[in-house]
């Protein structure tokens, strides 16, 4: 049973939605009122549906709460057209946003593409908890091999990112947008903050053990010595 919580202060439309998904054995328990939604135990839940007009409180203020708070897939439900609302709405967490009117299988399809993202995701962060890297959020710090790293905003931005992808091509725009404190987005800057990490690591960029170019794309962390 996928378990949904629903904000949304429509209860004739979250009723037709409930009793097209419990069909799928996907429960939704719905809160006319933002407030009550988000203290209604969101860690128990597996997924988010979220109206953006409600009352006493905008919709983009609640998910921006939760997402401050919570690991959890939210997708915006919202007659709300503004593009603006959109562009939001997924920068400040949303994972999907869904303009109404919309057929009861979309919010299904979507729903469920979510859900198996968020899996993979959750495994891949297991597996990176058995690689040399690892990433201490509250210190804001990298340790390598048991001994921490000393790093400027950037590099610990870049090699962060390449971790959490870990095993995947990220290329070099997704690097270059991450990393916030990089002042110049071009590549050379990239490539420069990419061989001072090689160097901290003990990397060497023609036989690398952690760090690999990968032609036409950007770079791939392996986080295992691959020795």
């Amino acid at each position: 049973m996928i378990n949904v919580l629903m904000i949304e202060d429509d209860p004739e439309f979250a009723q037709i939605l409930s009793e097209y998904l419990i069909k799928f054995n996907i429960k939704v328990t719905n809160y006319e009122d933002p407030y009550l939604g988000l203290s209604a135990g969101i860690k128990n839940y597996d997924l988010l549906i979220l109206d953006l007009t409600l009352p006493g409180m905008d919709g983009l203020e609640v998910c921006k709460e939760i997402r401050e708070k919570y690991d959890i897939p939210i997708i915006i439900s919202s007659a709300r057209s503004d593009v603006n609302d959109r562009v939001v709405g997924l920068q400040i967490g949303a994972d999907d946003y869904l303009p109404k009117p919309y057929d009861p299988k979309e919010m299904h399809a979507r729903i469920t593409s979510l859900i198996r993202r968020y899996k993979k995701s959750n495994e891949t962060q297991e597996e990176v908890a058995d690689t040399l890297f690892k990433v201490d959020d509250k210190r804001h710090e990298i340790s390598y091999n048991g001994t921490p790293l000393t790093l400027t905003p950037a590099e610990y931005e870049i090699l962060e990112y390449l971790i959490k992808q870990h095993s995947f091509s990220v290329s070099r725009e997704q690097l270059v947008y991450h990393c916030k404190s990089l002042k110049d987005k071009d590549s050379k800057s990239l490539d420069v903050i990419i061989g001072r990490l090689r160097s901290k690591i003990g990397d060497n960029s023609k036989s690398p053990k952690h760090i690999f170019s990968v032609r036409g794309i950007g770079y791939k962390l392996v986080g295992w010595d691959t020795l």
